[in-house]
């Protein structure tokens, strides 16, 4: 009885915005589940192939750590030439005093996407293997959290409009980083789109997890076994 009671439990969803609570069926490849009072989208089908969502969000960190290192643009005006990378532009802000405009361009253009990009392949690289990383469940509630904050799309418009602005003042060269960011605006943007929410139900049908479990507990059983065999010594 325990065991129905808690199978039908972990077999229902509620919907996050009218709270219907429906039955959690599995769905065919590439289509998705809708609330059928409000319509919202519940969850999309799970998809066992991780390859092609581990590939793009690798490119991703390797094309942000390109962004970072290199200059985005170089300016030329009446002979003084000046560039600068994404780190020295927050850091002439936060020299400005204009503290709070410096943190938030920070966290939402670097720490937020770095995060989520981390935090995606620690996750993903595991399942790839067959078992499920340490704090798997924080992991996941920390890219959701994050998610919302990443503003790498908006930065890349403020450049664009930016430089059609200064073109007429000053001689603009595109560097290695704004091409970089325009491949890392269309990479997050494949990124956001995979719902980390099926990983859950990725990670419960992976047979290592219970595997996993039983091995951490006996060797937990082993050690405590051993410590008192020592205090009886």
């Amino acid at each position: 009885m325990k065991e129905a009671e808690q199978k039908d439990t972990v077999d229902l969803i509620a919907c996050h915005e009218c709270d219907a609570l429906l039955s959690r069926r599995s769905l065919p490849r590439r289509t998705t589940a809708r609330c059928p009072r409000c319509g919202s989208l519940l969850y999309r089908a799970l998809s066992s192939n991780l390859d092609r969502v581990c590939a793009i969000t690798l490119a991703s960190l390797i094309t942000f750590l390109i962004a970072q290192a290199f200059p985005i643009v170089e300016l030329d005006a009446n002979g003084l030439v000046s560039q600068t990378t994404l780190i020295g532009a927050i850091v002439a802000l936060w020299d400005e005093n204009m503290q709070v405009v410096a943190v938030l361009v920070f966290c939402s253009t670097i720490l937020f996407p770095l995060t989520e990009l981390v935090a995606l392949l620690y996750v993903l690289v595991p399942l790839r293997a067959g078992y499920v990383p340490g704090g798997f469940n924080l992991v996941l509630r920390a890219i959701q959290a994050v998610r919302p904050w990443g503003m790498i799309e908006v930065f890349m418009l403020g450049i664009l409009v930016t430089l059609v602005k200064m073109v007429s003042i000053a001689r603009v060269i595109p560097e290695a980083a704004l091409f970089a960011f325009g491949a890392l605006t269309l990479m997050i943007a494949v990124v956001v789109s995979f719902d980390p929410g099926v990983l859950w139900d990725l990670a419960e049908r992976l047979p290592r997890r219970r595997a996993a479990r039983v091995r951490a507990k006996r060797m937990r059983r082993n050690r405590q076994t051993a410590g008192s065999a020592t205090k009886h010594g």
